[in-house]
């Protein structure tokens, strides 16, 4: 692989689509439209793709029938460590949480400073957090670098923000999104030269075990850590895992660049339907799309 100057890749560029395996489509159907609110966008028999609308959808599910679930907690794979569904609104949050909580589900939390976060998995094991931003100018910088924390949030005072508004919960509202992919990989500092250095996101945060990076100023688009996964490699296929995820472009020009970047890199680059797709050095998968098409 060529080194290049470092060069930031498009400030507006954001993460989209999330694509997993999963041993049993219509669990997991069921579960992420009754326990976590989407919409069933389109389903075939053997995939299923979710969201909030038919212009935003955030994950496709592809069925492998009896995979063997996700193994957390210990000794890992590279791959998924979670993905994080972005809510517009604290109150849309509480909302959620409430609904979460009324199935009898468990449910983890954290106070991130930049963000309250709420933390769960599904069927497979496949790691999700669902969050709100707190306001850009409540977030603090040390030359460059974000801070942020992970302290217990006020769950109580969450729902409660949402019981004032007097609404049920019929689903996740209009304006969500996926806000960030947090990865397992084998290694941080290879995981910087490959996310920093070659596709361009800036490092926000880093520590010896984990490493965040974003586009525009965002406190992270993309979370990568070794906490389970330090010198690992990908699971073999008959896990349920990340299949790929989507980094998206603004509009072509940004995706053009993008892409003209990783051909002077070396980085070989697949030609799909649905965009270009390349992998990390773990074989984490990526596709490349625009936003404007």
């Amino acid at each position: 692989m060529t080194a290049l100057t470092r060069e930031s890749i498009h400030p507006a560029t954001t993460v989209g689509s999330v694509f997993l395996s999963v041993a049993d489509l219509g669990r997991s159907v069921a579960y992420y439209t009754d326990a976590v609110g989407m919409r069933l966008l389109a389903q075939n028999a053997s995939t299923a793709t979710l969201g909030v609308g038919e212009d935003r959808p955030l994950l496709q599910l592809s069925e492998v029938p009896d995979a063997r679930p996700w193994p957390r907690g210990g000794r890992s794979y590279t791959g998924l460590y979670h993905f994080a569904i972005l809510l517009p609104t604290r109150a849309d949050l509480g909302m959620w949480a409430r609904h979460w909580l009324s199935l009898g589900n468990p449910l983890g939390h954290a106070d991130h400073l930049v963000s309250e976060a709420l933390y769960l998995e599904d069927p497979d094991g496949h790691g999700i957090e669902v969050y709100r931003d707190r306001p850009r100018g409540q977030w603090h910088w040390d030359e460059g670098r974000i801070r942020m924390g992970n302290a217990p949030i006020d769950l109580s005072g969450l729902v409660r923000e949402a019981e004032t508004g007097g609404q049920e919960f019929t689903g996740l509202p209009g304006g969500t999104r996926m806000g960030h992919v947090h990865l397992q990989v084998g290694d941080i500092e290879e995981a910087g030269q490959f996310y920093s250095q070659t596709l361009g996101f800036d490092v926000v945060a880093a520590m010896p075990t984990a490493l965040f990076v974003s586009a525009g100023g965002y406190h992270h688009h993309l979370g990568l850590n070794t906490w389970h996964s330090q010198g690992a490699g990908p699971a073999p296929q008959n896990v349920a895992q990340l299949r790929r995820f989507a980094i998206c472009l603004p509009d072509e020009n940004g995706r053009s660049e993008l892409l003209q970047r990783l051909d002077r890199a070396g980085v070989p680059l697949s030609h799909q339907a649905d965009g270009v797709e390349l992998a990390d050095p773990w074989q984490n998968r990526i596709l490349i799309r625009s936003e404007s098409g």
